[in-house]
């Protein structure tokens, strides 16, 4: 018998493709709430016919946070762990038992892992801690977009970690990000002093190919006191690199990156953002360099800002180049080799490394 009444709770629209496999997942929860915020397709047919109580809420105008929270609304109140997920998010099957093992009655909200990209082999990429799964009473969402659930006796919140739980995300990627950044602008206007809402509005500015909005506005975020996560300093500091290398300003492109590496020089991120620039330059030194010093670290920091091409084959690809155009043939042979065993099916990395073999021989 279950020591708890666990219910799943989600917002959904025009879904009808993942409903079978996202109910398959969560069927072990006691219940199934969803909001449906305006499908035109079998999306709420297809949840209804599964055994999930559908409700349909029109937010107008539109924000997550309040969708989320209408959601969250319709749980009944003896549930006691809310478990909040997409419908493009699947958790791997005995994720129920996982959480009443570690659960105990005082906790407020659970950790697990979260998979949001992947290697060719299917295996996980990209992982990070998400907190989405809370008890019935104290929480709410705030922020219009990239909404976060709040406590509120942040004191007395207790957090356990569930090992082993882990939620998958299988985005459409056909869906359009058109809603984020007026959505962050107005995240901003009403959290005017809060680092993280700034950074997420520098970066979709950046997305957006506005790069004199990215640049000012990341800046702003590094000016803020609360501003203190290095890794995120350095993300920002790469973004505004990117954006002067848009603007063909190479030089500050440069000098941001060096201080992106100076202000946390243990992930690979901007190890990767400068070699790039190197390749751009024809500067094989720098390249060699950078592929050399980002290779030393070997494991991932576990955070959301992780960038799935500085663990994949690239930084053998941009390796096997620069060691090539240097005359060490042995080296780009080895970089090489490996380059394409990360990637088989990549032809331009075989191509490479036969032409390497020919150098060699």
């Amino acid at each position: 018998m279950s020591k708890y009444k666990v219910c799943v709770y989600a917002i959904c629209k025009n879904e009808e493709q993942f409903v079978d496999c996202w109910m398959d997942a969560v069927s072990e929860a006691d219940m199934v709430v969803v909001t449906d915020t305006g499908s035109t397709d079998n999306t709420i047919e297809k949840l209804r016919k599964r055994g999930a109580i559908v409700y349909v809420d029109i937010i107008e105008p539109w924000r997550f946070d309040v969708a989320r929270n209408t959601a969250m609304d319709h749980i009944p109140e003896d549930v006691d762990i809310c478990v909040s997920n997409d419908l493009d998010e699947v958790f791997e099957p005995g994720w129920r038992q996982k959480l009443e093992d570690e659960w105990l009655p005082f906790h407020t909200r659970a950790k697990y892992m979260f998979t949001c990209s992947y290697n060719s082999d299917g295996t996980p990429n990209k992982q990070y801690p998400m907190k989405k799964i809370h008890c019935r009473k104290g929480y709410r969402w705030v922020h219009p977009v990239h909404e976060i659930l709040e406590y509120n006796d942040i004191n007395n919140e207790r957090c356990v970690v569930i090992k082993g739980l882990i939620l998958n995300h299988y985005p459409d990627t056909t869906k359009p990000r058109s809603q984020y950044l007026p959505l962050l602008k107005i995240s901003a206007e009403e959290n005017p002093n809060d680092d993280r809402v700034m950074f997420w509005l520098g970066r979709e500015y950046m997305y957006y190919n506005m790069y004199d909005e990215s640049i000012s506005t990341l800046n702003r975020y590094l000016k803020m006191k609360t501003a203190i996560w290095n890794e995120e300093r350095s993300a920002a500091m790469r973004f505004i690199s990117k954006c002067y290398m848009q603007k063909e300003n190479l030089q500050l492109a440069k000098e941001w990156l060096f201080k992106a590496i100076a202000e946390c020089p243990k992930i690979r991120e901007p190890y990767l953002y400068m070699a790039r620039l190197g390749y751009a330059e024809q500067d094989w030194p720098l390249v060699f360099l950078m592929v050399s010093e980002a290779l030393k670290i070997t494991e991932q920091s576990g955070s959301y800002l992780i960038e799935s091409s500085s663990w994949n084959q690239t930084f053998y690809d941009l390796g096997a180049i620069c060691t090539y155009h240097l005359g060490l043939y042995d080296r780009s042979y080895d970089f090489a080799k490996k380059a394409c065993e990360m990637d088989a099916n990549n032809e331009r990395l075989k191509k490479n490394l036969e032409l390497i073999k020919l150098k060699l021989k």
